[in-house]
């Protein structure tokens, strides 16, 4: 079953190269889609944040994000 994960390549606390390969080790068999400023100035601007099925799932680090979302990764 495929998963629907994007991270914003504009948010502050998130590092794109790293923050995709961490999530292609949790979902490997699926694409990490990129996408531009979804408009979340407030959350964007305090947490990382990534997109995960649907979800807008938060954390105060980028790690901390990524672990939060990994709860909602389809097997």
């Amino acid at each position: 079953m495929a998963n629907d994960i994007r991270v914003c390549d504009k948010c502050k606390h998130m590092k794109m190269k790293t923050s995709v390969a961490k999530l292609q080790k949790l979902a490997p068999n699926d694409e990490i889609g990129v996408v531009s400023c979804k408009s979340y100035c407030g959350p964007c601007a305090r947490y990382a944040f990534v997109f995960i099925n649907g979800r807008y799932v938060k954390g105060t680090s980028e790690d901390d994000a990524i672990e939060k979302a990994s709860k909602y990764i389809k097997k």
